[in-house]
């Protein structure tokens, strides 16, 4: 019964859908306001998501039916469980495994996966691009990543991120130091390209290839990949929390992922959308330069 609460309430699926329901209603209000506009009303996601479900589902001819619509469900299982051993780890530190924080990294690539799947099982060219800029952003902003995880491994000793969460409240939080500092920038610009979010829309890019891999979907399997969209703008903030900054406060930790929110959103608005090989230039060139830089500095106890 425990094992069903975690993953289907909370902090599973209805917890966490709940809040990235929030977290994209403060998205399009902050980014109406900077534009404006007055925006959306609160439950706007919510009748977004429910329009879809009524909605025919359609599949393109001469594709496989199960790889077309099992893409968006595996993407929504992933994040769902990210989102357990995420705020598991911030709320009951005991509670994780052993190498968690590994199987978070590997669950974390596949809603990207699921999304260059689903593009190119929909024989679309438009969503053949969209699934290849995708292809190519991971392979971008991946090695960054991963990098700046590394200092944070370095720093507190461990890949279990209940012990993480643990070291940082006996001792100054890792983004306290000059390592962190690094790592965490690196971090926050590699979290906006895993959300497709400007500078990095580049495979959802509306003005030049429509909704890019998603252009083919319809219905439900489009409400769960919005829906798994509007979870990771909640999960992923969440998890620099955890990395980063934690604290033994649960409203503490609404409080900081909210201030990493505005951060994305303020990215989103003041920045003009990069061509795929900018971008990978940047991840390959500065992103990179900057981890490796943070991951020295945390090895000599900076």
């Amino acid at each position: 019964m425990s094992t069903f609460f975690d993953y289907l309430i909370f902090p599973g699926f209805l917890f966490s859908a709940v809040f990235g329901m929030l977290a994209v209603y403060i998205d399009r209000k902050v980014s109406a306001r900077v534009q404006w506009r007055k925006g959306p009303p609160l439950l706007q996601p919510v009748y977004d998501f429910v329009k879809l479900l009524g909605k025919e589902i359609s599949v393109p001819e001469q594709t496989s039916v199960f790889t077309f619509l099992s893409a968006p469900v595996f993407g929504l299982a992933a994040i769902t469980l990210v989102s357990v051993i995420v705020w598991n780890a911030m709320l009951v530190p005991g509670k994780t495994f052993i190498g968690d924080l590994i199987v978070v990294i590997y669950l974390l690539a596949i809603p990207s996966i699921a999304v260059i799947i689903g593009g190119f099982a929909s024989n679309n060219p438009i969503a053949s691009i969209g699934a290849s800029r995708e292809m190519k952003l991971i392979l971008s902003y991946e090695i960054p990543f991963i990098l700046s995880i590394l200092t944070v491994i370095i720093k507190t000793g461990s890949i279990r991120m209940g012990d993480i969460v643990t070291y940082q409240l006996a001792n100054p939080a890792v983004i306290t130091s000059a390592s962190g500092i690094i790592a965490f920038i690196v971090a926050i610009l590699c979290i906006q390209a895993k959300l497709c979010l400007t500078p990095f829309d580049i495979p959802e890019a509306e003005q030049e290839i429509i909704a890019g891999p998603a252009v083919e979907y319809s219905g439900t399997p489009l409400a769960i990949f919005k829906l798994t969209k509007w979870i990771m703008l909640f999960v992923l903030p969440s998890f620099l929390v955890a990395l980063f900054m934690p604290s033994a406060d649960f409203l503490y930790n609404l409080l900081k992922f909210a201030g990493v929110l505005v951060i994305i959103i303020l990215i989103k608005n003041t920045n003009p959308r990069l061509r795929i090989d900018q971008a990978v230039k940047f991840f390959w060139t500065y992103g990179a330069g900057l981890s490796l830089i943070a991951v020295i500095l945390a090895l000599i106890g900076l």
